[in-house]
């Protein structure tokens, strides 16, 4: 009896599987991407219809086309497992792609998942050629170790491949390797071997390595001070593009060091500087307009460039601004506005702006 009951219950669920798998038919049939969807879920299981992953495939794929979101995820799950269609790794990481532009959540994660596989065995492969004495594979897995791009940062990894490639002539290895020795990651810190690996690779056509033995030039730092070279350096490195160096070579013609003062120069510097996004050149062209420093004193000009300071990061320009703001100076006076931004200075810890802020406060009181 028994057995009887069992049978029949079966039957009836079948009944019941069979009966939504028909319904869903229907409405997929009329545009419903969602039926569509479930249809999939059905037949990627067997539940209620006979287990059909290529049916499942199809019906998933159809209801991406009709973008309904979800499916694309299904989608992508039977390309990366080659569930019901041929495995193609790279169709899957492009809709999880386009799941997770969408904000699907689901779409990010393997998104990132096969991001991560494809990263561990692309530094896998970059350390055989390596260690086969591919010296460019060395200098790529080098600098994975190095920003930590999809494997654990390793700055001591980073700093033996490097050797071994800048050893061997890669250039760009001794400009990386230059500055783990300079910010003493990896290795203990040594202005010196940081000054020798960065003449090294500027002399073979490495522009950022330019740039930083400038830097060392002007801080003296392994090296005898020398204002002059700093000045050659950033203004070969500044031609050739590298815009933060003219944000540099902005400030030796401000201060005559290496150079004679030309201020017209130096805001031209800025200027250029500021347009691509320095802040702290924004900074330097506030001044410039606050003190009618080698162009017209312009209070308003002034603010403006503070503002874009400020907005970019740079908590000096935020005082500075807030100074105007007291004094209603190129701004309407806000005390208010002056009192807020004093507040977000001495948040960073700038002594200065926390003593902005007690006065003003005092002065309310």
């Amino acid at each position: 009896m028994k057995k009887i009951i069992l049978f029949c219950l079966i039957l009836v669920n079948f009944s019941f599987a069979s009966s939504k798998s028909d319904t869903l038919q229907k409405a997929c049939d009329s545009g419903n991407m969602k039926s569509c969807t479930d249809l999939g879920i059905l037949y990627s299981y067997g539940k209620g219809v006979q287990k059909n992953l290529f049916k499942a495939f199809n019906f998933f794929k159809k209801a991406c086309d009709g973008n309904f979101i979800a499916s694309c995820n299904f989608v992508g799950i039977s390309y990366e497992y080659g569930r019901g269609t041929k495995q193609d790794i790279i169709k899957a990481k492009k809709l999880y792609g386009k799941t997770c532009n969408q904000g699907n959540k689901i779409g990010c994660k393997s998104y990132k998942r096969l991001n991560v596989a494809s990263s561990s065995s692309k530094s896998d492969t970059l350390q055989k050629a390596c260690d086969k004495g591919n010296m460019k594979s060395c200098d790529k897995l080098g600098m994975l170790y190095l920003i930590g791009k999809r494997v654990h940062q390793n700055f001591f990894k980073a700093k033996k491949i490097f050797t071994k490639a800048c050893n061997n002539g890669i250039i760009n290895s001794c400009g990386a390797l230059g500055s783990l020795y300079d910010h003493g990651q990896g290795v203990k810190r040594d202005y010196f071997k940081a000054f020798t690996l960065w003449t090294k690779a500027c002399d073979g056509g490495n522009i950022h390595s330019c740039g930083a033995l400038g830097t060392l030039f002007y801080k003296g730092r392994g090296v005898k001070r020398d204002y002059f070279k700093a000045f050659k350096l950033w203004t070969k490195t500044c031609d050739a593009g590298m815009i933060n160096t003219c944000y540099l070579l902005g400030i030796l013609y401000n201060n005559g060091q290496g150079v004679k003062q030309d201020y017209f120069k130096a805001n031209k510097l800025f200027k250029k500087s500021c347009d691509r996004g320095v802040a702290t050149a924004c900074y330097m062209l506030g001044i410039s307009y606050e003190n009618g420093q080698g162009l017209k004193q312009n209070y308003f000009k002034a603010s403006k460039f503070y503002t874009k300071a400020c907005d970019g990061g740079f908590m000096y320009a935020c005082g500075a601004l807030g100074v105007l703001y007291k004094n209603g100076r190129g701004v309407n006076q806000d005390k208010s506005k002056a009192k807020e931004l004093f507040g977000k200075v001495c948040d960073k810890g700038i002594e200065l702006g926390c003593e902005n802020y007690k006065k003003l406060n005092e002065a309310e009181h």
